[in-house]
């Protein structure tokens, strides 16, 4: 192999890979990235067995093949360089690789032990808004636990039907929802899909949409899941397994409802959470005609607490939550007003966007036992 490709292009692409390789791995070419030189391109490769990436940029290829490099260890290097040409080509002793004044020898591992990965077939099953698909990867990301168990919580359920999509995380504790309406010309007949994403692959996902504008073209194999984005293709394992009815899930009898300034019960929240007890981050919330309470305590540093008014005329409540719960919708729900509905203190709270036009953001909440 031997090449010649632009800086800035590489570093974009192999930036993408570094969620994907683990430095630490029982098997060591999992720790590189595949490149193919052919035509007029490089194309990228890399996994870790549950999540994987393809992509290319252009170069000019004097000699085409194929070898592995430690992907990390390649991205700092040519980050490190200065914006110009880098020169990549095979020798006996490595893989010599220059650019300007610098010269450097890396060494490769073999081909053959690379894992081969499935292509998709080219009949995207759907094609879906990346815009939307972003904004509901960012609302509902957080929501998804890594230490359940139930391994097929250790995700995101994906739902597609004909007029409209889904993405709903939970870990137990809460519960995030975001539907978008589709166009039913994008959409096969009948469709009616759902499907649990890894959460590596909900994270790399999210990466991805953030690069590259346009639609997604996603493919649903016998064992993988493809999706084509912009040229880059992220490939998944599907995860086997029962998610919980969300629909179930989500109260339909909270009569109570109070508005909030998104900004003014953030910084409440934060505030009064620094006295709060460190392990629960347990929060009181005493909520009563025109006013709500916020207040925490804990026996080692002592108690807070904050009024804010509100527009409620209904029965007192009482009740707690996490305040990192809290805070973690605040962080992304993206409106000037929220809005939380309640029917006692020991009933799932829901908690909505107030205004918002591009789709049904819903965040159900399990109170605490203060």
């Amino acid at each position: 192999m031997e090449l010649v490709v632009r800086k800035s292009d590489l570093v974009r692409e192999l930036q993408l890979f570094q969620g994907i390789v683990e430095r630490k791995n029982t098997i060591p070419i999992l720790a590189n990235v595949l490149l193919e030189a052919k035509g007029e391109e490089i194309r990228f490769l890399a996994t870790d067995l549950e999540v994987g990436l393809r992509s290319r940029c252009a170069a000019s290829i004097a000699k085409p093949g194929a070898l592995t490099l430690p992907a990390k260890k390649l991205y700092e290097i040519v980050k490190a360089l200065p914006d110009t040409d880098i020169r990549i080509e095979e020798e006996k002793s490595g893989v010599k690789l220059a650019a300007d004044r610098f010269d450097s020898r890396m060494q490769t591992l073999p081909l053959d032990d690379f894992p081969s990965l499935p292509e998709p077939s080219g009949a995207a099953t759907a094609t879906l808004s990346g815009k939307l698909l972003k904004a509901m990867v960012d609302k509902t990301q957080f929501a998804m636990t890594s230490e359940d168990t139930r391994y097929f919580l250790n995700g995101a359920l994906l739902v597609l039907k004909a007029d409209g999509m889904g993405l709903v995380a939970t870990d137990g504790h809460r519960l995030a929802l975001a539907w978008a309406k589709r166009d039913p010309g994008t959409a096969a007949a009948g469709e009616d899909m759902r499907v649990i994403l890894p959460k590596k692959t909900v994270w790399e996902l999210g990466r991805l949409l953030g690069e590259t504008e346009g639609d997604v073209r996603y493919e649903r194999g016998e064992n993988h899941l493809f999706f084509e984005i912009g040229g880059r293709v992220l490939i998944s394992r599907m995860i086997d397994g029962q998610f919980p009815a969300y629909e179930k899930v989500v109260p339909k009898s909270n009569d109570k409802r109070i508005e909030f300034e998104r900004e003014r019960i953030t910084g409440a929240i934060r505030r009064v959470a620094l006295l709060s007890n460190e392990r629960s981050k347990a929060l009181k919330m005493e909520i009563g005609r025109d006013k709500v309470e916020i207040s925490s305590s804990s026996p080692e540093f002592g108690e807070a607490r904050e009024s804010l008014t509100v527009d409620y005329s209904g029965a007192p409540v009482r009740t707690s939550f996490n305040a990192q719960y809290l805070l973690d919708f605040l962080n992304v729900v993206g409106c000037d007003s929220v809005a939380m509905e309640l029917k006692d203190e020991v009933s799932q709270a829901v908690m909505k966007p107030v205004g918002a036009e591009d789709f049904d953001y819903t965040y159900v909440l399990m109170p605490m036992r203060v």
